[in-house]
C-alpha cells in the first residue's frame, strides 16, 4: 500500500523579506482546530459582546510582556477573540545601540506561543482552565506588513470591529 504524499504547505511569508527590519506587522494567531479557548460571548443589554476569559486575560498579559522580552518590539493594538487573537506589533531599530535591528517576527511569535502554552498547561493542571486538544495554537500564523498610514488605519479599524462581527463568524455557531 502506497502512502499519498502530504500536500505542500502554502508559503505565507514574503520571500527575501527581512522580518527584523523596522516596520509595523499585523498578526493573527488561531487556536488549534479553532477551539474557543480565549473568550466568551456575553450579553450586555441587547448586544452580544466578546469578553476575554481567564485564558484570554493570560494571553493579554503575555502580549503586554513582549516589549519586556524584546525591547525593539512595541504592542500597538490588539483584540482577543474566542478562537484567535489579532494584534499590531511595531519592530523598530534601537538608536542607542547604533541601529541594531529588532528580533525577527518569527522569534517573537515563537516566544509568545511558548509562554502562553506553558502557562495554559499550568492553569489546566490547577483546574483553572479546561484542557485543550493536543495544542493551544495552530502551527503557523498570518501576518501582514503595514505599508502606509491608510493601511494602519484600516487594520486598526478591522481589529476594533472584529468582536462585533463575531456573531457572523462561521465558528461562532
Amino acid at each position: 500500500m502506497t502512502k499519498e504524499p502530504l500536500p505542500k504547505r502554502k508559503l505565507i511569508r514574503l520571500q527575501d523579506f527581512d522580518y527584523s527590519q523596522n516596520g509595523m506587522y499585523f498578526v493573527t494567531v488561531c487556536t488549534h482546530n479553532r477551539e474557543k479557548l480565549l473568550a466568551d460571548v456575553v450579553t450586555v443589554g441587547a448586544d452580544l459582546c466578546v469578553r476575554p476569559n481567564k485564558a484570554g486575560l493570560m494571553v493579554e498579559r503575555w502580549l503586554h510582556l513582549l516589549s519586556n522580552k524584546f525591547q525593539n518590539v512595541k504592542l500597538d493594538y490588539y483584540c482577543i477573540m474566542p478562537n484567535h487573537i489579532h494584534f499590531l506589533l511595531f519592530i523598530h531599530s534601537d538608536c542607542a545601540t547604533g541601529g541594531h535591528t529588532g528580533p525577527p517576527l518569527q522569534e517573537v511569535m515563537k516566544w509568545l506561543k511558548t509562554q502562553t502554552t506553558n502557562e495554559y498547561i499550568k492553569m489546566v493542571k490547577k483546574g483553572i482552565l479546561k484542557p485543550f486538544d493536543k495544542y493551544v495554537w495552530q502551527r503557523s500564523y498570518f501576518e501582514h506588513i503595514i505599508r502606509n498610514e491608510n493601511d494602519l488605519y484600516e487594520t486598526r479599524k478591522y481589529i476594533n470591529d472584529n468582536p462585533r462581527k463575531w456573531v457572523l463568524d462561521k465558528y461562532y455557531r
